[in-house]
């Protein structure tokens, strides 16, 4: 995994639409049986157009995942285990990120609307964790644990 996450500087997002990103690598590095907290990139996208369109990711997680594409990504609610959606990525050929099929579901279960903002949380094995804010900064919560409980 040498490498991974580094590139020359370009491919920043234009338009103020994502920004924040953080890597960070465990002290330890982990079995290559699992990748577990060994690898983790945060950022964040401000939704500006349609929130039911494709979402384009921020360049330099695309960079991040250089090499090892996922075709696609399980989004989970932060905080909620079983809230799971799983959303096909598309790569341009040109560094560029997409969420395709499966983004819709997720972004009309979640209401979400122009200004929303979005925190991921990419943990490794396809999975991403994603927090959602809406247009008052507030922090919107969809499930509890204790729903995982009931039957």
């Amino acid at each position: 995994m040498a490498g991974r996450g580094r590139g020359r500087g370009r491919g920043r997002g234009r338009g103020g639409r994502a920004g924040a990103a953080r890597l960070a690598r465990s002290p330890s590095p982990a079995s290559s049986s699992s990748s577990e907290g060994e690898w983790e990139f945060e950022f964040i996208v401000v939704l500006n157009g349609d929130p039911l369109d494709i979402q384009r990711l921020l360049n330099k997680f695309a960079e991040f995942v250089a090499g090892n594409e996922p075709a696609a990504l399980q989004l989970r609610e932060a905080g909620c285990g079983f809230c799971r959606w799983l959303v096909d990525v598309l790569f341009d050929g040109r560094g560029k990120m997409y969420l395709h099929t499966g983004w819709e579901k997720f972004a009309r279960f979640h209401d979400l609307q122009v200004d929303c903002v979005l925190t991921f949380s990419y943990q490794g094995d396809e999975e991403m964790s994603v927090k959602v804010f809406d247009d008052t900064s507030c922090h919107r919560h969809y499930h509890s644990d204790d729903e995982e409980n009931d039957d």
